[in-house]
């Protein structure tokens, strides 16, 4: 460790905090299910978090400042009728998150604005496809509508949500069950980690293997893959001996290692979260009471261990926020929910600082809500870099934003036409509606409205040049 002691960082002296009790949301019965995914997600809106539900699957949904005891009766998300296995909001719109479940089926739901008041029961759409459960969802990171998710049938689907179809299929690439997919930041690849040991590098529109390493980490437990925001990947696994290890990946040399940390021998799975803009990433291990973090640099040994927060209490889950949900006049550069039994804990990662100005090296403009493409685009073969924001004045949500998405997706979606004139259309267009029809204020009665006004006009024109002829 005399190494570290050397190396000048600025986030040498980053601390830890959880926040106070009352700041904590309590009485949450968390899922039980062994099933090694965050089981939490959140954004600068919401907090989302698997729970235990009688006959079925379930999460809850709660806005941010709903802390303090959360009642028994709060509504929750209750469509699947298998236990929830992942959940992940979508990067474009914070109304909008996705789940996967044991039933098979991948479900996608509008939020309302100020969260949920009755339990929600109907998604925006139910995307089938899986033959068995569904552990892994991961939405597109600048490409809006387009959502990944993996199987324990070990296939891998690309959906477009805004119609409900599965576009690409990856179902001949692992032989054994997929522990996790990641995008790298354009979303022009994947990487994933299987049971089979093997880490891989996809590009998913051409149906490609561009990369592959069989044995990345010896160790039978699960493993994690991530690409990071130069392309090199990360993974968290385990050795023959069953230490924990990470280490770090060229896609161009996969062979060998740029470096490999040992850690410990803990037998829980390592979780990666990772800031594209501070290059550092924090590891969460299942049924840890700690997370510690680590910067990555392009100097040897490239991993560098920068501090761990330790607690009492051991972790079920954990969900990291956002950049755009942190508070940049605090120098909080990260923040955790952490998942106990009965409970979901905020703790706060802050640089200290003395000077109260923006602190411009801690916040470089970062991915905002903004999608860069349309799904048609990127199916297409286009690629988008994230669209990005500066936080100088804090994130403020942009108006209507939905209400563009909406139209788009009216306008391009035929199932409403279809609708009027078959039943069948009607079934049909249940099990594939597109995203729009709740996203927003502007209905199909108000479209049909329009055309109406639109046609009455064109007819009154024609009979006037019709009159002046």
């Amino acid at each position: 460790m005399s190494m570290i002691k050397h190396r000048k960082s600025k986030f040498r002296h980053v601390f830890g905090q959880a926040v106070k009790n009352d700041q904590c949301y309590d009485d949450i019965r968390v899922s039980r299910v062994t099933w090694d995914s965050a089981f939490c997600a959140v954004n600068p809106k919401f907090v989302a978090i698997i729970v235990e539900a009688s006959g079925g699957g379930a999460f809850l949904v709660l806005p941010l400042h709903k802390t303090g005891r959360i009642d028994k009766s709060y509504p929750t998300v209750c469509g699947h009728t298998g236990p929830v296995l992942d959940i992940d909001w979508c990067p474009h719109n914070d109304q909008v998150i996705a789940s996967g479940s044991e039933d098979c089926t991948v479900m996608v739901w509008q939020i309302p604005e100020n969260g949920l008041v009755t339990p929600l029961s109907e998604p925006v759409v139910v995307l089938e496809g899986h033959s068995k459960r569904v552990g892994v969802i991961t939405w597109h990171p600048t490409a809006r509508n387009v959502l990944l998710s993996a199987g324990c049938d070990n296939v891998i689907i690309i959906w477009n949500v805004g119609t409900g179809e599965a576009m690409i299929t990856l179902d001949d690439m692992h032989p054994d069950v997929i522990y996790n997919v990641c995008w790298n930041r354009s979303g022009s690849l994947i990487c994933t980690s299987c049971k089979d040991k093997g880490i891989r590098v996809i590009d998913p529109r051409k149906e490609t293997i561009l990369a592959e390493k069989e044995k990345a980490h010896e160790g039978a437990r699960p493993m994690r893959a991530i690409f990071l925001a130069d392309g090199n990947i990360l993974t968290t696994g385990f050795s023959r001996m069953s230490e924990r290890q990470v280490a770090l990946w060229n896609m161009q040399n996969i062979e060998e290692p740029m470096s490999v940390t040992e850690m410990d021998t803990s037998n829980g799975v390592l979780l990666p979260f990772y800031d594209p803009d501070t290059s550092v990433v924090y590891l969460c291990g299942k049924g840890d009471s700690s997370i510690r973090y680590f910067e990555i640099t392009d100097e040897a040994p490239y991993v560098h261990f920068l501090n761990t927060f330790a607690s009492k209490e051991p972790q079920r889950g954990m969900g990291f926020m956002s950049k755009r949900g942190l508070d940049v006049n605090k120098c909080e550069i990260a923040r955790f929910y952490k998942l106990h039994e009965r409970k979901c804990e905020p703790i706060v990662m802050t640089v200290p600082r003395k000077s109260e100005m923006f602190q411009d090296d801690l916040y470089p403009d970062t991915a905002g809500p903004d999608p860069a493409l349309e799904a048609e685009d990127w199916f297409e073969g286009k690629n988008g870099d994230p669209i990005l924001i500066s936080l100088k004045n804090g994130y403020v949500p942009g108006k209507n934003r939905e209400i563009k998405v909406v139209k788009k997706n009216i306008l391009d979606s035929k199932v409403p036409k279809k609708s009027e004139h078959s039943s069948h259309a009607n079934k049909s267009a249940s099990s594939t509606p597109s995203i729009v029809s709740i996203d927003f204020s502007v209905s199909q009665w108000d479209i049909e409205y329009v055309c109406l006004l639109f046609h009455n006009e064109i007819s009154s024109q024609c009979k006037h040049s019709a009159v002046n002829k």
